[in-house]
This record gives structure tokens, C-alpha cells and sequence, in this order.
């Protein structure tokens, strides 16, 4: 015997497709567009400019910047996603890239006081820049989204952090796209960077 959805599906409307998508795109760019030039300038540099670059976080955003971590290396850069086996430990001369809508998920501040131990480079990207994690950080991008446990904030409809993840991506293509376009790479020779063992 079957248990009954969680969610009926069978009242899906067109409207409410239309009407969610709406609501997603407006806020994402109302928030994208608020995110300091500067600094996300600032975090090209930083990203661009390292020996080599780590980059963490847990959850959703954590997978945001794995798949940013893949843009990187197709530009050619060193660049190691913290907790993978083949991860080598951090110098003073690298970067750690760190994402929390709060700012104090315990594992991600643990990381960044590991690196700030060991002298490297810290980009802290958060909503919040009294945050322990903006504190640790050497350079901190702010995005204006809510916090997942802010359930009524009158920033998204959106659930939990649903806004902070979406801005993340944004801003990772944003600084991807930058750095491409300040190399001499062709499409063509990211390509060959590409995984081909799938």
C-alpha cells in the first residue's frame, strides 16, 4: 500500500507557475543588482589572483560553490572543494572561498578559523556583515537575502534560503565570467578542461 503525497499536485495551475517565476526572477534581481560592485570585483581579484583556491559551505550553498569550483578549473586554476579526499591542506598564501546566508553554520566558521590559523586569505559571502564568518574574513561580499531561519522576512516569499543559494550562483557566474573574459581562453580551450570520465 501506497502512502498519499505530501503535496497534491493535481491543483497545479498554469497561473501559479507563472506566478512563482515572477516572483523568483524579480527578487533574485532586485538582490543580484543590490550586491556591491566593488566588492564582487574585489572577490574576482582574490579568486584570480590566488595560487590556489578552496571553497566551502554546507547544504545548498555548499553546492553552489562546487559548481563554481568547476568554472574554475575550466579557466586553468588550482582550485580544491574542502571535505573531497583529494583536498591538499591550505597555505598561508591561498584563498578560502566561504558561503552562509547566516554566517554562523558551526563547520563553515570551523573551516574559516582553520585558515585564518594558518594565514591564508579568506571571501566570506553572507547576508550578514556582523556575522562570525564575516569577522574571520579577510574581504566579505554582502547579499542582500534572508537568512534560512528567518521564516517572515518581507525580503522573499521565497523558502528558508532559497534567495541567499540563487544570488550565491549568481555572483559565482558573475566572477567566472569576468576572469574568462580578462584571459586570453577561448571556449573552445575550456572545453578541453572538461571532465571526460563521467
Amino acid at each position: 500500500m501506497s502512502a498519499e503525497p505530501a503535496v497534491s499536485a493535481t491543483r497545479v495551475a498554469d497561473e501559479s507557475v507563472l506566478s512563482a517565476r515572477e516572483i523568483i526572477l524579480a527578487e533574485l534581481a532586485a538582490s543580484a543588482r543590490t550586491v556591491e560592485a566593488s566588492q564582487a570585483a574585489q572577490a574576482a581579484r582574490m579568486i584570480g589572483g590566488a595560487p590556489r583556491v578552496f571553497l566551502t559551505g554546507a547544504g545548498r550553498s555548499g553546492l553552489v560553490l562546487r559548481m563554481a569550483a568547476m568554472r574554475l578549473m575550466h579557466l586553468g586554476l588550482g582550485v580544491h572543494v574542502v571535505g573531497e579526499t583529494t583536498t591538499p591542506a591550505i597555505g598561508a598564501d591561498d584563498l578560502l572561498v566561504v558561503a552562509s546566508g547566516s554566517g554562523t553554520t558551526s563547520g563553515v566558521v570551523k573551516n574559516a578559523e582553520k585558515a585564518a590559523s594558518i594565514g591564508a586569505q579568506i571571501l566570506a559571502v553572507t547576508t550578514d556583515g556582523t556575522s562570525p564568518l564575516a569577522n574571520l574574513a579577510t574581504e566579505t561580499v554582502l547579499v542582500p537575502a534572508v537568512r534560512k531561519t528567518d521564516h517572515g522576512s518581507s525580503l522573499s516569499q521565497q523558502y528558508s534560503g532559497s534567495l541567499f543559494e540563487q544570488s550565491l550562483f549568481v555572483l559565482t557566474e558573475t566572477i567566472f565570467h569576468i576572469l574568462w573574459k580578462n584571459s586570453d581562453f577561448a571556449a573552445e580551450e575550456l572545453w578541453t578542461r572538461h571532465a571526460n570520465l563521467e
